[in-house]
């Protein structure tokens, strides 16, 4: 059986993004009556920031540039 402390030095050790999804499941664990609302928000800014970029006000960044910036 593992203790808090070794899942946090296993978490710790997990790239920024896997941390974020870990973070993201165990907030999540508690209380599921929120959900619902957060994804009609999340929904929401995807769509104005596609709205945005689609304007011209914002240029993309290739998601390999992201994602390697996020893993250093």
């Amino acid at each position: 059986m593992h203790t808090m402390r070794q899942v946090l030095t296993d978490a710790l050790a997990l790239p920024p993004v896997e941390r974020a999804e870990l973070i993201e499941e165990l907030f999540f664990s508690f209380d599921q009556s929120h959900r619902k609302q957060l994804d009609q928000r999340w929904a929401a800014e995807a769509e104005s920031r596609i709205d945005a970029f689609e304007r011209g006000e914002f240029t993309a960044i290739p998601a390999d540039d992201v994602f390697a910036e996020l893993n250093q």
